[in-house]
């Protein structure tokens, strides 16, 4: 089987510690992708979950949300006052 190269840009500190961890296991960073590699193509998706985070906009933590839910159902409940929108003259 024909072999390529692939470079990957890395800081020095994760590869550092990836090759640590890899050396642990008993294998090297190359067998490592490699198996990254195969795992993709056979299960057709990144073998781990990818999550943008949610610190980012405060709208999506999670407290606000809690609350936007307990909000929600106290007013499904008919616990609640529902307001018209109202629009705010530009300024």
């Amino acid at each position: 089987m024909a072999q390529t190269i692939l470079t990957v840009r890395m800081e020095r500190k994760v590869k550092e510690a990836f090759d640590a961890f890899c050396a642990e296991v008993g294998m090297n960073a190359s067998v490592a992708v490699n198996l990254f590699a195969k795992t993709v193509i056979r299960e057709r998706r990144i073998p781990f979950e990818i999550a943008a985070s949610t610190d980012a906009d405060p709208f999506f933590n999670i407290a606000n949300q809690e609350r936007l839910s307990r909000s929600l159902a106290q007013l499904n409940a008919g616990k609640g006052t529902a307001h018209e929108p109202i629009e705010l003259e530009d300024a």
